[in-house]
């Protein structure tokens, strides 16, 4: 049996994007580029623990990082991420009937 093209590759992207503390870096990074230390500020996580998950993030493919002089500014490499962060926040955030009506919705349509 033969898996789905993309379907190993879409488990570990998700793998990398179920960490709260990335979805919120990745959440900070869409809205601007930035600097472990603004992120630090920004999210009351230590500088050690900020450059952990963005060395994942990195190696994930998510994030770019540039160097000028001593200082690193990190951003979002495709912004399609931060469109499934934000779409899984909106989900997370509907009421719990609204996902089977309007499941029962496409079916009828469908139909």
């Amino acid at each position: 049996m033969s898996a789905e093209p993309g379907l190993a590759e879409a488990a570990d992207l998700f793998k990398v994007l179920g960490n709260e503390s990335r979805l919120r870096l990745l959440r900070l990074l869409s809205e601007s580029p930035a600097t472990v230390g603004r992120l630090t500020e920004a999210t009351g996580m230590s500088q050690p623990l900020v450059s952990q998950h963005l060395r994942t993030l990195r190696q994930a493919g998510l994030v770019t990082a540039e160097r000028r002089g001593k200082e690193v500014t990190y951003q979002v490499a495709d912004l399609h991420v931060t469109h499934v962060i934000a779409d899984a926040v909106v989900h997370v955030q509907e009421p719990r009937g609204l996902g089977s009506a309007h499941r029962h919705e496409l079916s009828e349509e469908s139909a």
